[in-house]
């Protein structure tokens, strides 16, 4: 079924739990989803801005041209699909909706550079940021949430928890370089040893990947005038300077911390400043809206849980059993795959954080374990299954002409490898 679908089901069984398990009545419960409906609304509106800004910075003539120039650094088929692997990881750790739409571009840039590569391996190290690293990066969704002041979970954790105690603790930091260099070294043994057994590209999915001619601006209306600011370099120049003066200035005041709204601040300007024109970034952002139609929709669902498990004391019963089924040394560890495990059928780890954090966040208040600590496992828990799971994977697939189960194999040695890292470090340390 589709995410929409799941998300419908969800809040089926979220309002059938608690009407079932705590005191709430059906019209108490119905006001409570009522009322939590619009509880995710700024933090949708960020999430979208992420994967739009992403979107429209790699498709950025000077981007492209970057990356096309990256596309002939590797000097073999076999060092290519390590190479995109690499590239993959690292852009999406920065900023996933970047990384996510820029690995595709690299992918298919090295696609045409190369065809003797194989083309399957290729597509699939294309998806390894998005299956292994994002949500431990500068944009991952929990952590920025949690470091945001007047967050829809400050009151619960008695305040922000800053990017310095989850992004870049030394334990992420750590295992997320442990995790880039074992897969990027996984996409080099994963090549086939023989050139014959190469999966190669096809006349017909290599016309298909073949650059499309840039859509015309359109006539020009408004005389001489109109036609400088439209498109003209003022406009994109003059918002890259306006964002990059606001960094400055909150730096040089001391108080320049990794938020969602700083974070898209800067990603905005510079999505602006990357392009030709102001029109130019206008078709550009046209084309990248149409990513975030799952956002929008499906953010008010999940937030209409969160009212209904907060306002049922759903909460609280469900913090309950995680203190019985784990210890405080072991409760990461079990966040972490409870986490993989929702996140199989919940693909967004946004809006199901507001599902999750209530009452996982109660019971590590219990069990005496650091509110940083279950952001963290939640993060790579909720990731780890991105790599077996379609739904980020579709508009990479679609471009490529290839079937998720064509990818699934070398997916699943993904999966396999970052489960085992992580489950490590959430036990041992």
């Amino acid at each position: 079924p589709s995410a929409f679908v799941i998300a419908v089901w969800l809040s089926a069984a979220v309002m059938g739990a608690a009407l079932l398990l705590t005191p709430i009545g059906p019209a108490q419960a119905v006001k409570a989803w009522g009322a939590g409906l619009w509880a995710l609304a700024s933090f949708a509106m960020h999430m979208c801005l992420v994967l739009m800004t992403g979107a429209v910075i790699a498709d950025a003539p000077v981007v492209r041209r970057g990356l096309d120039a990256l596309a002939g650094v590797p000097k073999t088929d076999r060092g290519a699909v390590a190479f995109s692997a690499f590239v993959a990881m690292v852009s999406c750790w920065f900023h996933w909706g970047l990384g996510a739409v820029a690995a595709a571009f690299l992918a298919r840039r090295i696609a045409l550079k190369r065809p003797g590569v194989d083309y399957r391996l290729l597509t699939a190290t294309a998806y390894f940021g998005m299956g292994a690293v994002w949500h431990a990066g500068l944009s991952g969704s929990a952590p920025l949430l949690m470091a945001t002041p007047k967050n829809f979970l400050e009151a619960q954790v008695g305040g922000v928890i800053p990017t310095s105690e989850t992004v870049f603790a030394p334990m992420n930091l750590a295992l997320t370089s442990a995790v880039i260099i074992a897969l990027t070294a996984l996409a080099w043994f994963m090549y086939p040893a023989r050139e014959e057994d190469a999966f190669r590209l096809t006349p017909e999915v290599r016309a298909r990947l073949e650059e499309d001619a840039p859509a015309p601006l359109g006539a020009q209306t408004g005389g001489a005038w109109l036609g400088f600011w439209e498109r003209g370099r003022a406009i994109p120049l003059a918002m890259g300077l306006l964002g990059a003066a606001y960094v400055l200035a909150d730096w040089r005041a001391g108080t320049f911390t990794l938020t969602l709204e700083k974070l898209n601040l800067v990603f905005l300007a510079l999505a602006v400043a990357l392009h030709e024109s102001p029109a130019a970034f206008g078709r550009s952002a046209e084309k990248a809206s149409g990513l975030v139609h799952g956002i929008i929709l499906q953010f008010p669902l999940y937030a209409g849980m969160f009212g209904v498990i907060k306002a049922s004391g759903l909460d609280k019963l469900l913090a309950e059993a995680f203190v019985l089924a784990a210890g405080p040394k072991s409760f990461p560890f079990v966040v972490y795959w409870y986490s993989a495990v929702l996140n199989y059928f919940i693909p967004s780890g946004g809006s199901k954080w507001a599902i999750e954090a209530p009452y996982l966040l109660e019971a590590a208040k219990a069990l005496g374990v650091p509110a940083a600590k279950v952001v963290l496992a939640y993060s790579w828990g909720d990731m780890v299954t991105d790599a077996i799971q379609p739904f980020w994977c579709i508009p990479l697939l679609a471009v490529a002409r290839l079937e998720f189960k064509e990818i699934l194999g070398y997916m699943t040695f993904v999966f396999l490898v970052s489960g085992v890292l992580a489950s490590a470090a959430f036990l041992l340390f």
